[in-house]
């Protein structure tokens, strides 16, 4: 029935701007999860540097190794604060395609007709990039091309690479900053940060700390994936 409707009669514009509606909810509920999944992260991480810094300083014979590990821990703070920061981003973005398309299906019950926003489908293109979003964001734009909001689907997924270009490189300077801002808690003796190059060699981070990082790299993935 549904079928035979589809080719005798238009689109229902009620139904089409609730469909995409909820399709935007939908995405937005993903985007605030994950955000949230990643503040948790953070703050944990953020312990765990203090954790290592506090027992460099009780124990001076494992103060190199502890030193070490408040620099890895620190990178995958940065890791973590980048990935919020593009997730903070595409919410935005999601936003702004809300807005623009219950305008433009308000415009075509005054005037009945509706052009085609090249607005509309920059924003989806990018969101359709994102592993978080690329299901439920082509459904979306499958919904906008037959309401003709935009003109044609959408390109393919942008590999994690580029989504976080850089993330594996960050600069020592930056490394730096991030733990004079952890390590100045209340309460909490200053560390010397940077005093001294650390090479990040294999014995420098022990099994118990690999094995915390495999998990938080893993929480990482799976906000991507």
């Amino acid at each position: 029935m549904e079928s035979l409707k589809a080719v005798f009669w238009k689109p229902d514009p009620a139904a089409q701007i609730r469909k995409c509606n909820q399709l935007l909810r939908s995405n937005a509920r993903t985007l605030e999860r994950d955000i949230t999944r990643l503040k948790q992260l953070e703050n944990k991480t953020r312990q765990y540097i203090l954790s290592a810094s506090k027992r460099g300083q009780r124990n001076p014979s494992q103060a190199k190794q502890a030193a070490a590990e408040t620099r890895t821990f620190a990178r995958e703070l940065i890791r973590i604060r980048k990935q919020t920061a593009r997730l903070n981003t595409s919410k935005a973005q999601l936003n702004s395609v809300q807005m623009q398309v219950n305008e433009a299906f308000s415009v075509r019950k005054i005037e009945g007709s509706l052009k085609a926003s090249t607005g509309i489908m920059k924003d989806v293109n990018s969101l359709v990039k994102l592993p978080e979003l690329q299901g439920r964001m082509r459904e979306l734009s499958q919904e906008l091309v037959k309401a003709g909001i935009i003109e044609e689907m959408v390109g393919d997924m942008l590999p994690d690479e580029d989504l976080l270009e850089g993330e594996d490189e960050e600069a020592e300077t930056e490394v730096d900053k991030v733990l004079g801002e952890v390590l100045k808690t209340p309460g909490l003796p200053e560390t010397k940060i940077g005093a001294e190059p650390i090479e990040l060699a294999e014995e420098a981070v022990d099994e118990d700390q690999e094995a915390t990082l495999a998990q938080m790299r893993g929480r990482l993935e799976a906000l991507k994936s």
